[in-house]
């Protein structure tokens, strides 16, 4: 019914038919599911489902369905109330599903015009086009350099019947992966090179760092210069494998621990551990002293301090977690997190901006949890048992047969405020955290939001800050703090007041000046010109001048130019009867300002541009009545 076909009438319109139900239907299971649009693993594969069936559905020799408002929503809203009795939460988020699905459907269409734009200027500039095939290196700069990927290529190529040369394009492509592995210099002991790690045959670290900040171990290898050593020597740069180790490496979006290393010989300074492999954590530092070899038997010790810090942000973004799936909806998912000893940002799957309210009572629902002082426990259980309790997994980890799940659970009236699959290091209470405040909430991707917060002594020097300002600025407003935002609120009235007052008085000496500029207009093949430079402080002024001069001339091209905020700015308006003639506002602006070192354009009635040299923009507007002049001439020789 939305594309008035018929199922069956040909086999193209059967196979879009297909093409467009099927992908609709993995989307909207997918979205449901917690899944985005993005340009990686599974986001990746939605977006590539959803591109597809806005191709099938939406060109001439397919469906044809050209809807501004896309059509997919429809489509899934069927699929919802077809489904909804087998898989019920299809309709618990039905909102979430047509928003996310609208959303992508309108990022293509935005892409598909774009691209669509592109190509046909490219076509323009293009003096021959006899042999309608588009080479590969010109594809792959549409692809490479603004992001109109293949497939849009494709069907908007053949949609102009012209071809595209793929061969040629993926020898662009294959050029592009040598450059970029060519700026990428990787060592043997780059923490990526998983084959290295592999090599060295070593069992798997067993992490001790649960309940203990230090514990008795053995080195089992050492790497200096990208090569294993037996030995590392005071000054040099060294990776260090343990039996054991109470340094947590960086995963699951927490950082690595930092710390030192002792031995009977010698320490090491650790600044960063990471796991360049799943089964390996290396340390990677400096020898401060002596010497380690391996098979010594050393302390492994971790900075309890800014473990701490690390933990209070991570047992703060589980209690972050809870609160937005209480406030938003339980369609919220965690999208990715980097939790710091200083602060955390959190990244979750939302549509919109929350509310100044949405952020207030997420805020407090934090910090009452903090308040509660609950318990934080975590226990060892297989996979399946843990889903069944209602602990979180996340897309994008890998989990084996057991899971370690990180409870947060009121003891008295046995409520779970939060329940998660996590590796991480934590507190033993929420009240450990201290205090918690939200810093900001931006997007960082199609339904993909963040927010950035802070506890412990990174809330408490972030409120030290805050206070410090707000008392130097009672002191500039020579007011106590409680009163600022009064006596700022009156400051800003009678700024406004004055800035009003200001622009109407610049506005009359504008007028002014241009009445004294009608006596400069040049007559071009009988045609008012008027290229003058007038003293604005900004392009609204700058156009109202221009608008009072074309009431007052009637029949003319105005050119202005002016010096706004130390650049060169030009504006250009042509009546519509000398459009007609061919003069076209924005060609001639963008000419004006290229003697300035700049570039512009715009429509034929009104045009503007901007330039870098301010020195020349008298040189500039001289050269305006040349140039209409040779548009004349060239108009009436066509």
């Amino acid at each position: 019914s939305i594309s008035g076909r018929q199922y069956g009438e040909s086999e193209a319109i059967t196979r879009a038919m297909r093409v467009v139900a099927e992908h609709a239907r993995a989307a909207i299971f997918l979205i449901a599911d917690g899944v985005l649009p993005s340009n990686d693993g599974r986001g990746y594969v939605l977006r590539r489902i959803i591109k597809r069936a806005v191709l099938f559905g939406h060109f001439g020799d397919t469906l044809d369905i050209r809807d501004e408002n896309g059509f997919l929503a429809d489509i899934a809203s069927v699929v919802i109330e077809s489904m909804r009795h087998v898989y019920p939460e299809l309709k618990q988020h039905s909102a979430h599903v047509a928003a996310v699905i609208k959303d992508e459907e309108l990022r293509v269409y935005h892409t598909l015009g774009f691209g669509t734009n592109l190509f046909d200027e490219f076509l323009r500039d293009r003096s021959d086009t006899t042999e309608r095939i588009i080479l590969g290196e010109d594809a792959f700069q549409f692809y490479d350099t603004y992001g109109v990927d293949r497939e849009i290529l494709e069907y908007i190529a053949k949609e102009r019947d012209f071809r595209i040369d793929w061969e040629g394009f993926d020898e662009e492509m294959g050029r592009q992966r040598e450059r970029s592995r060519a700026a990428h210099k990787f060592g043997l002991a780059d923490k990526s090179s998983q084959q290295f790690y592999d090599g060295l045959a070593l069992r798997p670290t067993q992490f001790a760092g649960y309940d203990s900040f230090s514990s008795e171990t053995q080195i089992v290898a050492l790497i200096v210069d990208g090569e294993s050593v037996g030995t590392a020597q005071e000054g040099q740069e060294v990776d260090v494998i343990l039996a054991e180790t109470p340094f947590y490496g960086e995963k699951g979006g927490q950082v690595g621990d930092t710390g030192v290393i002792r031995g009977g010989n010698g320490s090491v300074e650790i600044y960063d551990a990471v796991w360049p492999t799943d089964t390996l954590v290396v340390h990677t530092g400096k020898v401060k002293t002596g010497s380690i070899s391996v098979n010594d038997r050393v302390e492994a010790k971790v900075d309890p301090e800014r473990r701490l810090d690390i933990a209070r942000n991570h047992t703060a973004t589980h209690l972050l977690h809870a609160a937005l799936r209480k406030v938003l909806g339980e369609q919220v998912r965690q999208g990715g997190s980097l939790v710091a000893p200083d602060h955390f940002r959190f990244d979750y799957t939302h549509l919109i901006a929350l509310s100044r309210d949405e952020l207030a009572q997420v805020q407090h629902m934090v910090n009452e949890n903090i308040r509660r002082n609950l318990p934080v426990s975590s226990r060892v259980l297989p996979y399946r048992h843990a889903i069944d309790e209602g602990a979180l997994a996340f897309f994008g980890e890998k989990y084996g047969d057991d899971v370690r799940m990180v409870q947060i659970r009121d003891a008295e009236s046995a409520e779970v405020v939060s329940a998660e699959l996590c590796g991480g290091t934590h507190l033993q209470s929420t009240g450990q955290i201290g205090f918690f405040h939200i810093t900001g909430e931006h997007s960082v991707g199609s339904g993909l939001r963040r927010i950035e917060a802070v506890t412990g002594k990174g809330a408490e020097a972030l409120t030290e800050d805050r206070f410090a300002t707000l008392e130097n600025l009672a002191a500039q407003l020579e007011a106590n703090p409680a009163e600022v935002r009064e006596k700022l609120s009156t400051l800003l009235s009678e700024y406004d007041a004055e800035r009003k007052r200001a622009r109407e008085l610049e506005g009359k000496l504008l007028r002014m000046t241009a009445e004294s500029l009608l006596s400069g207009v040049q007559q071009v093949d009988g045609i008012n010109v008027l290229a003058a430079k007038v003293a604005a402080s900004n392009m609204e002024l700058l156009r109202e001048t221009g608008d009072w001069l074309k009431d007052k001339l009637g029949s003319a091209v105005i050119i202005l130019g002016a010096i706004i905020e130390g650049n060169p700015r030009f504006l250009a308006m042509v009546t519509p009867d000398l459009v007609s003639r061919g003069i076209h506002a924005g060609k001639i602006v963008k000419e004006v300002a290229q003697v300035t070192g700049g570039g512009g354009g715009g429509k034929p009635e009104m045009a503007q541009a901007g330039g870098k040299d301010k020195g020349k923009i008298d040189e500039a507007l001289k050269v305006a009545p040349a140039l209409i002049g040779e548009t004349l001439n060239a108009h009436s020789g066509s």
